[in-house]
């Protein structure tokens, strides 16, 4: 197939590509610019260019035409700014997930995309193609799978994506660098959101947000403990930067209209973590499914599903709750784990699973 291949500089794209190139594909590599280095150079600097090198030598091995794609602007309008109105409603929002949705399988297939029988990626994530519809499957590789980043991809754009490394584990990824003497083989894995490269997440939000000093608060007693810069730099559950003696301490809950985040200690926490929680703009994978009964029949005993136990990721990572799922009026959904989790908070995504598929995910509202 005539396949476009995005590649990022990393190993997993480079070894995707290989892949694509040794199983007969006609590729053609695509390196999406999205630094935005007019606004934030100040910041940092971003190792786009670095990335781009990589790129370039990656391309070069293999004889694979190249091109860059600027989508700086609709970057900025499509993930950037509701990222950031997020924030400011003390919501916390997941930019990488918006980015495959509406820029890589989104924006990019309408301008160049569309010109190609599939886009492939380094995603670690699998498409089964079954009676007619498309299935997102789990990696085997629980640890690196990214089906929570993919859930919001709809049909259409299951239908033309591959992801060449998607059946292996990242270790095998690795020997395979190795085995292809990429010239990236031994370069670390990025972290972090992806338009921001090495600049600090904090230093982003102060750039659009500013500081506005506001109290911290013991949460069981009301005593003040300290001040902080803006309530947008926490989220529920989060540990780091509450530098205070007597911790280590937790962030419980939020005021934003009176700019004051309250803490607890870990046995507080637990106490305060929840496990029901509500769903909207929920994207199912492959159609919204018949399974699940009113939330009443749910909670009164029914089984979820018939005969299968569903599961349920509230952010990236190894972690699964068993959970009983219910329909609301307006397409709400409401989930019950069994299990709380002290770091529930609204804007971040539920992403439901039956068994090895991603069945899809939606916005969590508190």
């Amino acid at each position: 197939m005539k396949v476009a291949m995005l590649i990022s500089g990393g190993v997993d794209s480079s070894v995707a590509l290989k892949l694509a190139l040794d199983a007969g594909h006609e590729i053609t590599a695509f390196y999406i610019k999205i630094w935005m280095e007019d606004k934030f150079s100040h910041l940092g600097k971003c190792p786009w260019e670095e990335d781009l090198a990589y790129v370039e030598k990656v391309c070069e091995k293999y004889k694979v035409p190249l091109e860059i794609i600027p989508l700086q602007k609709e970057y900025w309008q499509r993930v950037v700014k509701e990222a950031i109105e997020e924030v400011k409603a003390g919501r916390t929002p997941n930019p990488d997930m918006l980015c495959n949705e509406r820029i890589k399988f989104g924006v990019f297939y309408d301008y160049v995309g569309k010109n190609f029988d599939k886009i492939a990626s380094g995603h670690y994530a699998q498409v089964e193609a079954k009676d007619g519809q498309y299935y997102l499957k789990r990696a085997p590789d629980a640890i690196k799978d990214q089906t929570y980043f993919l859930a919001k991809l709809s049909q259409k754009q299951l239908a033309r994506v591959m992801f060449p490394i998607g059946h292996l584990a990242k270790s095998e990824v690795r020997a395979l660098a190795g085995k292809f003497d990429l010239p990236n083989k031994d370069r670390k894995d990025s972290q972090g959101i992806c338009f921001l490269g090495k600049i600090k997440y904090r230093d982003w939000l102060r750039e659009h947000l500013g500081e506005k000093q506001g109290d911290i608060l013991n949460k069981k007693t009301g005593e003040k403990m300290g001040e902080h810069d803006g309530f947008w730099y926490y989220t529920i559950g989060q540990r780091k930067d509450i530098k205070l003696s007597g911790g280590p301490w937790y962030v419980i809950d939020k005021d934003i209209d009176k700019n004051v985040i309250y803490i607890g200690l870990q046995d507080e926490v637990e106490v305060e973590s929840k496990n029901e929680f509500l769903v909207e703009d929920m994207n199912w994978i492959p159609e919204k499914p018949s399974f699940a009964p009113s939330y009443a029949e749910a909670t009164a005993g029914k089984k979820a599903t018939e005969g299968k136990n569903l599961k349920v990721k509230i952010r990236h990572g190894e972690k699964f709750y068993n959970c009983k799922v219910g329909y609301l009026e307006e397409g709400r959904l409401k989930i019950k784990m069994d299990k709380g989790d002290q770091g529930l908070a609204a804007g971040q995504y539920a992403v439901l699973y039956d068994g090895q598929y991603c069945l899809g995910g939606g916005k969590i509202i508190i």
